[in-house]
């Protein structure tokens, strides 16, 4: 059989912020389904439409060689997901489609009702479920007997056998890069630039730490934690894309959460004869020790990206972050000491949050040696413990998928044109900042970089604009 499969977007969704995010990145979950299908013998195509305008005629010459269509769907994109959805049953009223993701396993079997042109919906991991999907489909296996569905059979939608979450993380194939070879993933981010060519990895699934903000399956599903795959299968698909990339984005959400585990990793990488820049993308500030950076360093870490959200003690408490400000303050000092880019997140407008804590979160980023930020105010996340609380004391409703916390929504003490001043304030103390572009500059210079200033540029006038910018964003936050 051959597969299609498909990571939707509007067309205009482009990363012209130059922060890192998934959707900045190859569709890893797409790209791991495609490598057991092809593990399995099958056929895959894989069309990105965040990466590539996808014209109606290229979907329907990919469409008319296909025997089934997978499409991973978020929340946030889940109105462009329908519309592609409508698009291939047009053109193919009988082609099986399968939608997965997190909309997927948060609204399991509402999301078939969300895109309702989807034949099967896939809750959790979809690695073992679409090799009994093709099976299904090529009249071996019954839908009912099948693990972690929802299917549509007259007019009903009827959920297939519970779900069974992957105990070894080992068991998996590395993900089928080649099926996106043909797309650019390098083309941001301003301060720091990638070595061509750029994909991610990932090394574990959950997060052992539970911040009330973050939306977590684990919320929703009995079995699902936090598991590890083994340094030495980590290891073993770096040392298989060494050569074919320069620059590697860990995406785990807590990479360093096993100390004993990140050593490894990074003493066999040092062992090894491995080429590549590698980014964290998620660390927390209490697992850091001098030691395990001074690995980091060696072994190509360049950039690394810390959770922080706040200045003030008793916010990081209402969220349950488990870290305190001396312990960021030592953490980013150290990864500044290693001469590592440094990002950090920060959320404004906690309902315990006054005027005076916001400014405090400006000034404490501002005293942190920190390269890159991202302010934003707080969302109400689906699957989070905060947006399951709100549903419970029935401050929003279960069909209002994020929702920003404001207080017309009675989740905080500002309206929503405050936060969007609030977070742009923000951006502009930190960017606008003498200090700051003057070692930004002397950076640039030290790398011998030059291409960056233009981006720096372009970036800062881009900040200056974030107040009509940042109403769009909000907008599209309040989704119903």
């Amino acid at each position: 059989m051959k597969f299609l499969l498909l990571r939707p977007a509007y067309k205009e969704e482009k990363n012209k912020s130059g922060f890192i995010n998934s959707k900045n990145l190859p569709p890893l979950g797409l790209l791991y389904i495609g490598a057991s299908l092809e593990q399995d013998g099958h056929q895959v195509e894989l069309l990105d439409y965040y990466a590539e305008n996808i014209s109606k005629e290229k979907l329907k010459n990919s469409l008319i060689s296909s025997d089934a269509i997978g499409m991973t769907v978020y929340t946030n994109d889940y109105k462009p997901a329908l519309k592609i959805s409508r698009l291939i049953k047009d053109i193919d009223t009988e082609i099986p489609l399968i939608i997965g993701g997190p909309h997927c396993t948060f609204l399991q079997k509402q999301s078939l009702r969300d895109i309702s042109y989807a034949d099967i919906s896939v809750i959790g991991e979809g690695e073992n479920v679409i090799i009994d999907l093709a099976e299904n489909l090529q009249g071996n296996k019954k839908l009912a007997d099948i693990h972690g569905i929802y299917y549509k059979e007259n007019g009903s939608i009827i959920s297939g056998k519970p779900l069974k979450v992957i105990e070894n993380l080992d068991n998996l194939p590395f993900p089928a890069r080649h099926l996106v070879e043909k797309y650019d993933y390098s083309t941001f981010s301003f301060g720091y630039k990638f070595k061509k060519k750029v994909t991610n990895l990932i090394t574990s699934k959950g997060c052992p730490f539970h911040c009330r903000f973050c939306s977590r399956y684990g919320n929703i599903i009995k079995d699902w934690k936090f598991r590890e795959r083994s340094a030495e299968n980590v290891v073993s698909e770096i040392q298989e894309i060494n050569g074919n990339y320069k620059s590697v984005v860990i995406v785990d959400d807590n990479f360093l959460a096993d100390n004993k585990r990140a050593h490894k990793i990074f003493d066999m990488i040092l062992e090894s004869n491995i080429d590549i820049e590698f980014v964290i993308m998620g660390a927390r500030v209490d697992t850091a020790d001098k030691e395990l950076y001074l690995k980091m360093k060696k072994a190509g870490v360049k950039y690394i990206f810390y959770g922080i959200e706040s200045g003030n003690q008793d916010v990081l408490n209402f969220y349950n972050k488990n870290i305190n400000l001396k312990q960021i303050k030592n953490t980013t000092a150290l990864a500044k000491e290693m001469d590592f880019f440094i990002g950090a997140s920060f959320i404004l407008g906690a309902p315990i949050e006054t005027k005076d804590h916001i400014e405090n979160t400006i000034r404490f980023a501002c005293s942190l040696p920190l390269d890159r930020v991202n302010f934003v105010p707080l969302i109400y996340r689906m699957g989070s413990s905060l947006w399951i609380e709100a549903v419970k004391n029935k401050k929003i409703k279960p069909n209002q998928y994020e929702l920003l916390a404001d207080s017309s929504h009675n989740l905080s003490k500002f309206t929503e044109e405050e936060l969007i001043e609030h977070t742009t304030n923000a951006f502009k103390s930190f960017y606008f900042r003498p200090n700051y572009i003057l070692r930004q500059i002397f950076t640039i210079f030290q790398h011998g970089d030059y291409s960056l200033i233009k981006k720096g540029v372009k970036s800062l006038i881009l900040f200056n604009k974030l107040s009509e910018a940042g109403k769009e964003i909000i907008k599209s936050k309040n989704i119903n």
